[in-house]
């Protein structure tokens, strides 16, 4: 969006196990997309671009959202204080998923600022091969640069159904269309929830919703919906 609105070119890598919709979406900006190996995840896609960058590093300005430091800085200086604000400084869990992990670094390290007891959970996949697009699972995965291992306080593995149940429920019940990656959030936030309840302690628990559906439209998220009908 950015790229052809100021009329700078813009090559993107991705896996080709990513969804028609979001390549379609990328080439209907103008962006050149770069299908890398559909089984190599986002680590195939991070190879893939270290590998044209090395050849022609002339060309191209690499952005690299998985270690620069801008990522989790705009973070710090918006997810963070628009949570502290909407919550009135009550706030007492922050759940997000990892991905580039820049929403849990740059906002969980601007909410231990305010109050050091804020539990940041990160959430991930719960095995290496899963279908939760757009999240790592880090045992197994190649470690974004700007990823901090000592700012979580809490880790949650989330299975992928659970997480495509949960992105379910939340269109059907609440009318919230996301993807699968808010699934796996919200599932962790919601058991979190359960915890507390059933310890009997209060809990103003803030999961963020980075996805949208209609991305994952062909996917096997959404794909069963017409087939239930």
């Amino acid at each position: 969006m950015l790229g052809a609105a100021i009329g700078f070119p813009v090559e993107l890598v991705v896996p080709g196990s990513a969804s028609i919709e979001r390549k379609q979406i990328l080439a209907a900006y103008g962006a050149a997309v770069v299908e890398s190996d559909p089984y190599a995840g986002s680590d195939g896609a991070i190879r893939h671009v270290r590998e044209l960058v090395a050849a022609d590093p002339d060309r191209y300005f690499f952005a690299d959202q998985y270690g620069h430091p801008a990522n989790p800085a705009a973070h710090a200086a918006t997810t963070g204080p628009e949570v502290w604000s909407q919550t009135a400084g009550r706030i007492t869990h922050f759940v997000a998923g990892l991905g580039t992990t820049g929403t849990l670094m740059g906002t969980g390290h601007f909410l231990k600022e305010r109050n050091p007891n804020v539990q940041l959970v990160g959430v991930q996949p719960s095995e290496s091969f899963h279908g939760i697009e757009g999240l790592k699972h880090l045992p197994t995965a190649i470690t974004p640069r700007i990823y901090d291992e000592s700012i979580p306080d809490r880790q949650v593995g989330v299975e992928t159904e659970e997480a495509f149940d949960t992105a379910r429920a939340l269109a059907r019940v609440e009318g919230l269309f996301v993807g699968s990656s808010t699934g796996a959030a919200l599932k962790a936030a919601l058991d979190i929830g359960a915890e507390a309840a059933a310890a009997g302690q209060p809990a103003v628990i803030v999961a963020i919703a980075p996805d949208n559906g209609s991305k994952y439209l062909s996917t096997g998220l959404w794909g069963h919906a017409v087939q239930e009908r």
